[in-house]
């Protein structure tokens, strides 16, 4: 049973992000892949990103590691923001002339 004063939610978080950042620092899974491997999907991208973060903040990666990890979150970096970028794109086109100024009918 927790405790009234303890936020279960940000503790459990807290509890799975350390062990998906150990599990990353065990098999080096984030470690091995490379810049060919483009992520499933923005969110698949973002959570890559905060397990390299968490097992980088952990400080257990030796340096060569720690290195390739860097190299590997900033290409994660760039697939977001690219992602990001279009989808800012496309709903500036689907806004195309739907944000003029309503002149209605002011008689009902």
């Amino acid at each position: 049973m927790w405790p009234s004063s303890i936020d279960r939610g940000s503790d459990v978080r807290l509890f799975l992000r350390t062990c998906l950042a150990t599990a990353l620092l065990t098999n080096g899974n984030f470690v091995t892949k490379s810049k060919s491997q483009i992520p499933q999907s923005f969110e698949a991208a973002l959570a890559e990103i905060e397990a390299i973060v968490a097992a980088m903040e952990a400080g257990q990666l030796p340096l060569e590691q720690s290195l390739t990890a860097y190299k590997r979150g900033a290409e994660l970096l760039q697939f977001c923001q690219t992602r990001l970028q279009e989808a800012q794109q496309q709903v500036k086109i689907l806004e195309a002339g739907t944000l003029k100024n309503f002149e209605g009918d002011d008689t009902i």
